[in-house]
């Protein structure tokens, strides 16, 4: 396929438009509480002169899926279009792209709380009713992780800028699983990393990721795999005084945070932060498929 311009036309456009309907955004409709913290999570809401504006979620093409979903969901003209271009991650990122100009539409999801224009810190969760656990499995689809890691354990994360949608997720989690987490930001670039591991990744995965629940389809079969995980013979629940397990490097190295690995690993920041120094020095291997940053 020949290169593609990002200012062309669309590869192709598809044009849809539903019966309006009254429930449109009731956020304790599971599905619109999980739309909603998708786009909050990955979509943009721009303004424009006068009545002009739009609301776009741009992703990989192989989840377009979704946003066919999202257009279902939508009692507004909407489209969605591909294009081909250059990122700093590929040479030929292939995405998708879903986009909403209708006034009436933009407003109600500025409301709801998706700001315009740069959003990433500002975003919380709803402050009307909403459907906590299709809201966050949303945003975990949008900004996190689930699945099993390379040294076969599972794991549930979010990565987000915003410090409400953080500490939200902690305190959400921690009725759920029992499990303590904090939200703090990481000294590299600010961001707050949430990672769940073992069992209690396990239960927050079955709580998200439930049977017919609205998910990306991927991340749905990734939960799937945390479902079966069971703990290994000779594995024992975290203890003091231990030694350090390839598991708790990789996850060490992921969030690339002493602070944020320190609840996670439960050990001291002091000791996450000479592990991950040493980590990164290479004065102990790294695990064989994570790559210490610089």
């Amino acid at each position: 396929m020949a290169e593609h311009d990002p200012n062309a036309p669309a590869l192709f456009e598809v044009d849809a438009l539903v019966a309006p309907s009254t429930g449109y955004m009731d956020l304790t409709d599971p599905r619109y509480a999980y739309m909603f913290g998708f786009v909050q999570a990955d979509g943009h809401l721009s303004a424009g002169p006068g009545r002009k504006g739009r609301l776009s979620v741009e992703i990989n093409v192989r989840d377009i899926a979704i946003l066919r979903e999202f257009q279902q969901l939508t009692p507004y003209n909407s489209s969605i279009t591909e294009r081909i271009r250059s990122t700093n991650f590929s040479e030929r990122h292939h995405s998708a792209i879903w986009t909403v100009c209708s006034l009436e539409a933009r407003s109600l999801i500025n409301e709801l709380g998706i700001p315009y224009g740069h959003k990433s810190r500002r975003i919380t969760p709803p402050r009307v009713d909403f459907s906590a656990r299709d809201y966050l499995r949303g945003v975990i689809d949008a900004d996190g992780s689930v699945g099993i890691t390379g040294q076969g354990f599972p794991f549930v994360s979010l990565t987000t800028a915003s410090t409400a949608v953080g500490a939200y997720l902690c305190f959400y989690a921690k009725q759920v699983t029992g499990a303590q987490r904090y939200s703090k930001r990481n000294s590299r670039d600010g961001i707050y990393n949430v990672m769940y591991t073992m069992e209690a990744a396990v239960r927050l995965a079955e709580h998200l990721y439930y049977p017919g629940s609205l998910a990306l389809h991927r991340k749905q079969k990734a939960a799937e795999s945390v479902f079966a995980w069971q703990r290994p013979p000779g594995v024992k629940p975290r203890g003091k005084n231990r030694r350090w397990k390839p598991w708790e490097d990789e996850v060490l190295l992921r969030l690339d945070s002493a602070d944020s690995a320190s609840p996670e690993l439960d050990r001291s920041v002091a000791s996450c932060s000479v592990r991950l120094w040493r980590l990164k020095t290479g004065q102990i291997p790294a695990p064989a498929d994570v790559t210490p940053s610089q």
